[in-house]
């Protein structure tokens, strides 16, 4: 069974947002545009956004929605006591995911996680060997991996690992050592792997065994070339909206829903499109996208 979910870095509430342009959109605007335009899910979001245990729990369901996965970054590059100090923090976020899967949803939330980054890998979206890590380096990051992954099994859920621009887990490469050395699952997202110089239909076959969420995304990979001539090249490929409208980059998106039902995939396909508003036209524009993006998945799913 797949089921369609969005989320609300599409309407461009994460931490990338500008604020001080315009205002964002609250959790109840969020669920009910989410809902109105025909998804199934949500993401968890900046947590709280959507309320935490019975205001979660309700929220949702005046929507007809389910929380399909929550967003984890930790310093698993970090300093020890950097590592240390975020996985305190771990056990609340998923206590909010816990409160949500006991609703008994169809699709429990997948704790999503994801490296947090450095600013020499912010710098360089895209990767480059030179930022890779590797040895003993790399033996750390997986040996925290998987320390993670084993806490929130022992909560109940199922941990997924998201490979991400401007972090450690970015390039093919990168994905293909996390996947010999750890035993978590895979969130497979179409565009972080197009910045990331993957490409999406012959990687989704070599790494479907491992695949347990989807985030379809698409995304136009000359705008991360021209934003890494820009002084801060993380933000240039958000506000020059490296991530589109499914249809208008520079993914097979067909040829990939088409391989994602043919192999058999069973779980929570998120559509997002990482946006940074920075007027209320912009805002509008994010809402009618996102009607668009899942107008262009009726052919497949109804």
């Amino acid at each position: 069974m797949i089921r369609i979910a969005n989320a609300p870095v599409s309407y461009g509430v994460f931490e990338l947002a500008r604020p001080d342009l315009v205002a964002l959109p609250e959790g109840e605007e969020l669920a009910r545009w989410i809902s109105e335009a025909g998804y199934q899910g949500i993401d968890l979001g900046p947590v709280g956004l959507l309320g935490r245990g019975a205001d979660l729990t309700d929220r949702l369901q005046r929507y007809g929605l389910e929380l399909a996965g929550g967003w984890i970054d930790l310093p698993f590059a970090g300093t020890g006591d950097e590592f240390e100090r975020a996985l305190a923090g771990l056990d609340g976020i998923l206590d909010v995911l816990v409160a949500a899967a006991e609703t008994g949803p169809v699709l429990a939330p997948l704790p999503t996680l994801a490296d947090s980054g450095s600013a020499e890998r912010k710098a360089r979206p895209g990767g480059a060997p030179k930022l890779t890590l590797r040895g003993d380096d790399w033996a750390r990051f997986a040996d925290r991996v998987n320390i993670t992954t084993a806490r929130v099994r022992d909560r109940g859920l199922e941990p997924t690992f998201h490979h991400h621009a401007c972090t450690y887990v970015e390039t093919p490469e990168e994905v293909d050592a996390l996947l010999e050395t750890t035993d978590v699952g895979l969130t497979f997202d179409s565009g972080h792997l197009l910045i990331g110089g993957g490409d999406p239909l012959p990687d989704y076959r070599r790494w479907r065994d491992r695949i347990n969420h989807l985030h379809l995304k698409d995304a136009r990979t000359q705008i991360l070339r021209e934003a890494l001539q820009t002084d801060d090249p993380m933000r240039s490929v958000w506000e020059k909206r490296v991530f589109v409208p499914l249809g208008e980059g520079d993914l097979a998106v067909t040829e990939l829903v088409d391989e994602i039902i043919d192999s058999g995939y069973d779980g929570w396909l998120i559509v997002e499109q990482d946006v940074v508003p920075r007027s209320a036209t912009e805002v509008e524009q994010a809402k009618a996208e996102q009607i668009a993006n899942r107008d262009a998945l009726r052919k497949w799913f109804a």
